[in-house]
């Protein structure tokens, strides 16, 4: 019996060693009504930790407890979706608490998601849905097999006879063809600005752009022969080049213009946020360019180029603005405050979505 006793003892120590050693339950990020948001951190035995955020011009500290807790709040955000990290010594790492995670090849990030009293352009809001569908399709270009997304309209029918235009949105570089939806609600706004009317109803293509090792050479071939094939055979899409528009941000904007510029018989909407144009393929097709432009102005139904005036490329960006307008090419432009974001991202596609296909 004493030998029971002694081994109950000691299983009960053991568990309550082992409770002991257990992170406990904590919720991070917490929105507070006021747009206020805490964080949350656990480590006994880490020196230092901070929160980073495209909501904050700096790292903050965060101050630890005595169970092992680092917190801070941070002052009220502008309501948005941002993405944030913590620092843990000198370690980058996303919140292990938050499975809201940037969809990204290079760098692990967390999102934080500040509602607005009203309900914002990319919210989920009472209106009829649209579809995501996971495809994949075979890239004779890049000989492989390649994922891309699909975005069918609220009421899209595969046994109908409504076909619709096509809209080729490209992600920024180290991206993935997630990040449209998982940061940019691309989905979303489409949803809201279509039952608002302010949005034809349109298919979004989302394909995989990342190109290894080279910086996308190919990737324009891809979606003429590969992408642009599949989805006129898979999907009810009207093939002509009025319904058809390709646009993307950063290393995809950069994309969209080597793509949309050079193929104005198949695209009669280009429209690049932010693009990234230090390219051997920009600089193959652009730096001794002597375009008709009476012809391309009549196959452009709309040409624009957004950029924010933090934006680290926002010099590059002019220069190309100018060299467009220089060739008497018909050209619109967004300039917004901020810098290179993904808050950015989606005030472009708001503005393009409303423009196309009208």
């Amino acid at each position: 019996m004493k030998r029971i006793l002694h081994i109950l003892f000691l299983l009960l120590l053991t568990g309550f060693a082992a409770m002991a050693q257990r992170p406990p339950a904590i919720s991070s990020p917490e929105v507070h009504p006021d747009h206020s948001i805490t964080f949350r951190y656990f480590s006994r035995k880490a020196q230092k930790v901070s929160v980073s955020g495209e909501f904050l011009t700096a790292p903050v500290a965060m101050t630890k407890d005595t169970s092992g807790i680092w917190s801070v709040t941070v002052p009220p955000v502008k309501p948005d979706i941002y993405p944030y990290s913590f620092w843990v010594d000198t370690v980058q790492i996303a919140d292990p608490n938050n499975t809201y995670i940037f969809a990204n090849e290079r760098f692990k990030r967390s999102i934080v998601d500040i509602p607005g009293d009203k309900p914002l352009v990319h919210s989920l809001q009472n209106v009829p849905h649209g579809k995501i569908s996971y495809r994949y399709y075979k890239s004779t270009t890049l000989g492989t097999t390649r994922p891309l997304l699909v975005y069918t309209p609220p009421g899209y029918d595969p046994t109908g006879k409504t076909k619709y235009p096509v809209l080729y949105l490209i992600h920024g570089g180290s991206d993935t063809e997630e990040t449209w939806t998982k940061v940019g609600r691309a989905n979303f706004i489409a949803d809201n600005l279509i039952a608002q009317g302010k949005a034809k109803p349109m298919i979004i293509v989302m394909p995989y752009g990342n190109v290894r090792p080279s910086p996308m050479p190919d990737f324009t071939k891809d979606i003429v022969n590969d992408i642009i094939p599949y989805v006129e055979a898979n999907y009810l899409v009207q093939a002509d080049s009025k319904s058809r528009a390709v646009a993307g941000f950063s290393v995809g904007g950069g994309q969209t213009l080597n793509i949309g510029l050079t193929n104005t018989d198949k695209f009669a909407y280009v429209c690049s946020y932010a693009p990234f144009t230090a390219t051997d393929e920009f600089k193959k097709n652009f730096s001794d360019w002597s375009p008709n432009a009476d012809q391309m102005n009549k196959q452009l139904k709309l040409f624009t180029i957004s950029i924010a005036t933090e934006d680290f490329l926002y010099e590059s960006v002019k220069q190309n603005i100018a060299m467009f307008k220089d060739k008497k090419l018909n050209l619109e432009t967004l300039v917004v405050p901020g810098g290179h974001t993904w808050m950015n991202c989606k005030l472009y596609l708001t503005n393009t979505l409303q423009q196309l296909f009208k």
